[in-house]
């Protein structure tokens, strides 16, 4: 049933990309019972992106006109709704919204923003206050002759109209803007699209400056943002056969680590120092320095969710890092998001089990001086000269790999055909040696507890997913060998496992455990990659046949995920050929070594 009191409002140009947006929201909304006004609109000759962006000014005034009863709520027409939260209908603030970059409350307003609210999505009342805020925004546009977006005249008169309106912001974390592993108590309700031209037309639009004229982003950032902005221009101006080599120059050096740096955590400049160094000291395998910050960050005040996950982190780090601090083996790994991806934490995982030396974590972007193992993952594209490479993966094929690493085996023949294809050696030796879980980790499977195991994939934590009553949600979240030897002894306890993450349906594979690989309907491209990597793995592994993800609604109640169950287990004679591989790669490591 439309809802009388609220209307959803967006417009889109005349072009296949967007009308097919628009018709999606349409159908999302609908679906949701919310009641819409979607219009198309007509690009002039000579108009461009800026252009268009400022007519929704009009179009929003417009709709506030003829809708003086009800609220009147702004999406960008490339977004989607979950839901509709009762917060959202009933709010009684004059504005609505998240604020510029869905920061948080702790810097909120101008503190690293020019401007205050996020314009993808926000809510206007029926108050005076709020429509004369639209009003204003809408004389303004109509009169002033410059080249500016919607955003400057929502920011205009936000600035005038402010001490006058009273205002609600929307919790970040109630947007899904990809890769965002983080746990929350709010139901993300929005799903973020950002297909729109921000980065071409800034410095030709006017924009505004921070009110007080200062800025609170630390100098390294700029440099890395602008950096970022540099390296995308330059890539889109090269011919598509010049951009794979560059990106392998770039990745080497390490250029692309220095640009991709971050933050472990937000906070006071006092806990983030102390988190960065915790960090630090558990890389180095420094097991009591870490336990000592990690009670200084919880004796000091109250240790946020970031903060402990990167605690989970610091200690894991320092666990295979302090088995041997005098010998040591370097190994490249996703080490983020914290406390750590299952997947990516068996890459040190597996090695630790067949070396007694420390494993040194290596970040896949920096840049690495010595030799260094390349193991479970897909960061073939971080393959560096100096590699000692073991099943690793890719997950798409737009890039070119380093045919001076030494490898040892890849995990399957496309990531094998593409190192041919890049003038690399050819490798015959395949298999992701997450494989060999069943092996570090020995686990007797028995009677089983008669119920479903439900594990996302750590960029879907966010989705509101609903579970027939016999499944029980397990989190892929984790680093320490002592919780991945608890995940999959409960693992190993159901009668079998549903999962949108790769690498849980290889554990299971491992162990014999029956399993369904699937994605989620409107969300099969937030799992980076092509898919390639699916057929990739399945290949290399020997199994019966390809395992690619199923797409299954969001609401999965209804759907006999039993009937869903494929029953397969990695052969002995598999799991030989990859303990083989993964030992070669240690000797070589050792001879190189001894070498250098």
């Amino acid at each position: 049933m439309d809802s009388p009191d609220l209307v959803v409002c967006s417009f889109y140009t005349a072009d296949d990309y967007y009308r097919s947006h628009a018709d999606s929201l349409r159908k999302n909304l609908d679906g949701l019972g919310v009641k819409h006004e979607l219009g198309e609109i007509v690009k002039a000759e000579g108009e461009d992106w800026a252009d268009i962006c400022r007519k929704k000014i009009a179009f929003l005034a417009d709709v506030c006109e003829r809708h003086p009863s009800s609220k009147v709520y702004w999406t960008d027409v490339d977004c989607k709704f979950l839901a509709f939260p009762d917060y959202l209908k009933d709010f009684s603030a004059d504005l609505l919204g998240f604020q510029r970059g869905f920061g948080s409350p702790l810097t909120i307003g101008y503190q690293r923003r020019t401007r205050f609210w996020e314009p993808c999505f926000f809510g206007i009342n029926t108050t005076p206050a709020a429509r004369k805020f639209v009003a204003d925004a809408a004389r303004l546009e109509k009169t002033l002759e410059i080249k500016a977006t919607d955003d400057y005249f929502f920011e205009e008169s936000w600035r005038a109209n402010a001490p006058e309106m009273s205002f609600q912001v929307v919790p970040s974390v109630a947007a899904i803007r990809g890769a965002d592993a983080s746990p929350t108590l709010v139901q993300p309700f929005f799903v973020f699209g950002a297909s729109g031209n921000v980065d071409e037309f800034k410095g030709k639009v006017v924009q505004h400056g921070q009110i007080d004229g200062s800025s609170t982003v630390s100098f390294s950032t700029k440099v890395r943002r602008s950096g970022l902005k540099v390296a995308k221009k330059v890539e889109r101006s090269l011919p598509d056969a010049a951009v794979r080599p560059l990106r392998r120059v770039l990745d080497t050096v390490g250029f692309t680590g220095a640009l991709v740096g971050q933050d472990a955590v937000s906070g006071s400049p006092k806990r983030q120092a102390l988190v960065r160094a915790l960090l630090r000291e558990g890389q180095e395998g420094a097991i009591a320095r870490v336990e000592e910050l990690a009670l200084e960050l919880s004796s000091t005040g109250v240790t946020t969710t970031k903060e402990s996950a990167a605690i989970e982190a610091g200690r894991s780090f320092a666990y295979y890092a302090g088995r041997d601090r005098n010998d040591q083996i370097p190994l490249v790994w996703w080490a983020r998001p914290f406390p750590g991806n299952f997947g990516d934490w068996l890459s040190p995982l597996v090695l630790s089990n067949y070396t007694s030396k420390g494993i040194v974590f290596q970040a896949p972007a920096a840049a690495a001086t010595k030799p260094h193992i390349v193991s479970v993952g897909s960061i073939g594209r971080f393959i560096k000269p100096n590699s000692i490479v073991v099943g690793t993966g890719i997950s798409s094929a737009d890039v070119d790999l380093s045919k001076k690493a030494d490898f040892v085996s890849v995990r399957g023949p496309i990531t094998a055909a593409l190192l041919e294809d890049s003038g690399g050696p050819r490798v015959t030796s395949y298999g992701d040696p997450g494989l060999l879980l069943s092996r570090v980790l020995p686990v007797e499977r028995g009677v089983t507890n008669g119920r479903l195991a439900f594990v996302r994939h750590f960029t879907h934590v966010a989705i509101p997913v609903a579970l027939p009553d016999d499944v029980d949600e397990l989190s892929v979240l984790m680093s320490h060998p002592d919780h991945i030897r608890d995940f999959v002894d409960a693992l190993s306890s159901y009668d079998g496992v549903v999962t949108s993450a790769m690498h849980v349906m290889i554990a299971c594979h491992s162990y014999g455990i029956p399993c369904v690989l699937v994605t989620f309907e409107g969300f099969e491209a937030t799992v980076h990659g092509s898919g390639i990597k699916y057929a990739d793995y399945s290949r290399g592994a020997g199994l019966s046949r390809e395992y690619n993800p199923l797409p299954v609604r969001l609401d999965m109640s209804a759907i006999d995920l039993r009937g869903l169950l494929a029953d397969e287990r990695a052969s002995e004679s598999k799991l030989d050929e990859v303990e083989a591989a993964v030992r070669e790669a240690l000797a070589l490591h050792a001879e190189r070594v001894g070498r250098a």
